[in-house]
């Protein structure tokens, strides 16, 4: 089975360039959440000299909280703070390939409607697929959809991320994280795994389920 490795990157965590080695996409920060002009520019350099692909990962535009509370937006300026961003990310240079939402924009998409219109129709207006949890609301409305599991993040039973408050949240263990990532395979259908770039573990975690994805009999290239 193909299967394609992301993580989310240009937010300042520090080590993008070693991260990039082991995945097949790169979620880049448009600036609005975390990073900024440079770090655009030079997270869409090392994706180009590894031949990672590059997606826009949009966020609220809340930097003090890193994009991660909710903030109640009509559709359109859902869709409008999307489009700025992704313009932002080709501006930087990048062949933008696909739309990840990041944080509670992303958990927002995946239940209401009206925030996955948005996102949904930001993304088709570069022609974009969009990326996140199977079975979600953006991906009833997404005409091209990249169904997303998370190696580094835990579930609810509901099959939604466990929230970012509790102290259970983020896996850093690399033996649960495998376990995990067959899971997600074998029960979810997902076609991408992500590890967060800000997560501490990402150095250790990443080289460890791509030895493992390839241990399985599994291809890893790119979605997009």
């Amino acid at each position: 089975m193909l299967i394609d490795l992301n993580a989310d990157l240009g937010e300042g965590a520090g080590h993008d360039a070693k991260l990039m080695g082991w995945i097949t996409s790169a979620n880049i920060c448009c600036g609005a959440h975390a990073g900024g002009p440079e770090d655009m520019r030079t997270a869409v350099a090392a994706a180009r000299r590894h031949s990672v692909a590059v997606g826009a990962h949009t966020g609220y535009a809340d930097r003090a909280r890193f994009g991660r509370a909710e903030i109640d937006l009509e559709p359109h300026e859902v869709k409008s703070l999307c489009f700025r961003q992704i313009a932002a990310l080709f501006e930087a240079g990048a062949e933008v390939k696909y739309l990840k939402p990041h944080g509670a924009l992303y958990h927002r998409a995946m239940q209401d409607e009206g925030t996955a219109w948005g996102v949904a129709q930001a993304a088709e207006a570069f022609g974009l697929p969009c990326v996140g949890l199977p079975g979600s609301r953006l991906a009833e409305i997404c005409d091209e959809y990249i169904p997303e599991g998370f190696a580094d993040r835990r579930y609810s039973p509901d099959g939604t991320l466990v929230p970012r408050n509790r102290a259970d949240a983020v896996i850093e263990s690399i033996p649960e994280a495998l376990d995990q990532l067959e899971w997600l395979i074998r029960t979810q259908a997902v076609r991408t795994i992500c590890v967060h770039g800000d997560n501490p573990a990402a150095l250790a975690l990443a080289p460890a389920l791509k030895s493992h994805l390839l241990s399985l009999g599994h291809r890893l290239r790119a979605f997009a």
